[in-house]
């Protein structure tokens, strides 16, 4: 398993400068990252600084509460991709999720989908902490249905990040050929092959060195 390729390495804090994305950006190179996700603010600077490496640019879409409108929602995907962005991760929206609103989901998924087929990656985050075990299937069935490149579990800025209980049902639902996203709480290797183990292929968090340095994290994304 060549952990550094699982890895989404994420700065997403809201006073996150340009010197640390900059920093960000270099680590991902050096050790190999999958991508760097951060906010929309930086797409244009990480991939100047990402230019002629293989590591991608992700960003955030709906960013963390997933109730901007899908108007807004398909406008900021097409302007994060059109600054440099290969990869996005959007947020459901979680109200009509609840409410048994399918439908409306749905549709508001299959717009940031049209918006980035042939463009990037679209990765869903569903927010598992705020979902009861019903919702999270019904929300990896929608996924799915919308034609999602990823289902991911977490914002990590909500009420909890990923469990590893949580990765399982989410790939049992998907199936093998769409990706698992863990992100939220993972913060050493053991947490990292845990969730690898479990189906995610690929981890979200802000602990990469130190994970790839075999260091203990306290706290962070």
């Amino acid at each position: 398993m060549n952990k550094a390729k699982l890895i989404d390495h994420t700065l997403l804090k809201a006073d996150a400068t340009e010197k640390e994305i900059v920093r960000l950006a270099e680590e991902a190179k050096e050790y190999g990252f999958a991508s760097v996700c951060v906010n929309p603010q930086w797409v244009s600077l990480a991939a100047k600084e990402l230019k002629g490496s293989d590591v991608k640019v992700c960003t955030v879409i709906g960013f963390p509460l997933g109730a901007s409108t899908t108007a807004v929602k398909v406008f900021e995907t097409q302007d994060a991709i059109s600054n440099g962005a290969e990869e996005v991760d959007m947020v459901i929206n979680i109200g009509l999720l609840k409410a048994g609103n399918d439908n409306a989901v749905e549709a508001d998924m299959k717009a940031v989908a049209n918006a980035v087929h042939g463009k990037a990656l679209l990765k869903v985050i569903i927010e598992t902490c705020l979902l009861t075990e019903e919702e999270k299937v019904r929300a990896c069935q929608l996924v799915v249905n919308a034609g999602a490149d990823y289902v991911k579990t977490s914002t990590g800025f909500s009420t909890g990040g990923a469990t590893v209980e949580d990765v399982t049902l989410m790939r049992k639902v998907v199936g093998p050929d769409i990706g698992v996203k863990a992100s939220g709480g993972i913060r050493d290797k053991n947490d990292l092959e845990k969730m690898a183990k479990a189906g995610a292929t690929r981890i979200g968090a802000s602990s990469g060195v130190k994970i790839m340095q075999g260091e203990a994290v306290n706290g962070g994304y």
